[in-house]
C-alpha cells in the first residue's frame, strides 16, 4: 500500500448505508460479458475481495453454485446479507468478515476471483499471490472499475450536472485540503500498475473489455448526498460533531445549483481486466 498510510477499520465507517444509493452503477451489459468472456453458466464458485454491499456480486450470483464475498466493514455486509435476501439470493451467498489479506483463510477453490474498485485498498503482493492460489485449474481474476479511458460529454443532460468541484471545495472546507483515508491521509491518493503486481503473482494477461456507459441517469439530491458518504474520503464518520452542518452545507450548494432538486449524469463505462491463471 502507499508508504506511510496503515489501513484501519474506519475507513468506510457509517458510509455502508449510503453505498448502494449513492454510487453510479457499473454499466449496463457487465454482467453479460461477464458470462461470455468467463463462460459462466451456473457452475463453480466466485470470490469477490473487497466485496462492499454486494454491489458486484449480487449481479453474478446467478451465475455461479455460490458466491462468497469478504470485507472487514460489518456495515458493509449487513447491506449485502439484506440485498442477497431481497434479491433471493440469500441460499447461495456467503458473507465473511474479514480483511483481504487473511485470505485464503479455508474458504476452499474458487472458479473466479472478483475485484470491484477495491483491490487498491489492499496489500496487492499478498493478496494476488493468496488469490493465485485459491483459483482452480483455468481460473481467472476479474478486475471491474470504471473506465478511465472513456470522455464523458454532459452536453444535451435535461438537469443540470452535481456541482463537483464545488463539493469538493465544501469536503475541503470541512476536512482540510489532504485527502482523508480512516485515520491517515493520502495526499497521492491511491497507488496505480495493478498489471505488474498481478504479473508478479503468475497471472497472464489482461485481456480488457470496455462495457459502454453514456445513458442518461436521473439523480436527486438525496442521491447526490448519498454519494458524497459513500466516499472514503468523506465519511460520515470524519466529520464528527460538524457532520449536520456539513450536509446542511452540502444541501443548500445543491439547491442553488438545481432549485428542484434534481439533477442528471451520464452512466460511466465500465472497464473490465481478465487475468487468467494458466
Amino acid at each position: 500500500m502507499t508508504a506511510g498510510w496503515v489501513w484501519d477499520e474506519t475507513l468506510f465507517a457509517g458510509a455502508a448505508p449510503y453505498y448502494g444509493r449513492g454510487r453510479l452503477p457499473y454499466a449496463p451489459g457487465l454482467v453479460d460479458v461477464l458470462a461470455g468472456v468467463l463462460g459462466l453458466d451456473g457452475r463453480g464458485r466466485l470470490l469477490d475481495v473487497g466485496c462492499g454491499p454486494g454491489t458486484l456480486a449480487l449481479p453474478l450470483a446467478h451465475l455461479f453454485e455460490e458466491v462468497v464475498g469478504v470485507d472487514p466493514d460489518g456495515g458493509m455486509l449487513a447491506e449485502a446479507r439484506r440485498g442477497a435476501e431481497a434479491a433471493g439470493a440469500g441460499g447461495r451467498t456467503r458473507w465473511v468478515r474479514m480483511r483481504a489479506e487473511e485470505l485464503p483463510a479455508g474458504l476452499g477453490a474458487f472458479a473466479v476471483a472478483a475485484f470491484g474498485q477495491s483491490f487498491h485498498w489492499m496489500d496487492r503482493e499478498r493478496v494476488a499471490a493468496a488469490v493465485k492460489g485459491m483459483l482452480g485449474p483455468g481460473g481467472a481474476l476479474v478486475h471491474v472499475a470504471d473506465d478511465k479511458t472513456e470522455v464523458r460529454s454532459f452536453e444535451g443532460l435535461p438537469r443540470p450536472v452535481a456541482p463537483r468541484a464545488a463539493i469538493g471545495r465544501l469536503v475541503a472546507r470541512h476536512l482540510g485540503p489532504v485527502r482523508r483515508a480512516g485515520r491517515g491521509v493520502l495526499p497521492d491518493g491511491t497507488p496505480g500498475g495493478e498489471a505488474a503486481v498481478l504479473a508478479r503473482a503468475g497471472f497472464s494477461g489482461p485481456e480488457r473489455h470496455a462495457v459502454p456507459g453514456g445513458q442518461v441517469l436521473d439523480r436527486t439530491e438525496d442521491d447526490v448526498v448519498a454519494g458524497v458518504f459513500s466516499m472514503s474520503y468523506s465519511a460520515p464518520h470524519l466529520y464528527g460533531a460538524r457532520l449536520e452542518e456539513f450536509e446542511a452545507d452540502l444541501r443548500r450548494l445543491l439547491r442553488e445549483a438545481s432549485p428542484s432538486g434534481l439533477f442528471s449524469e451520464r452512466q460511466p463505462g465500465t472497464e473490465v481486466h481478465v487475468w487468467r491463471t494458466d
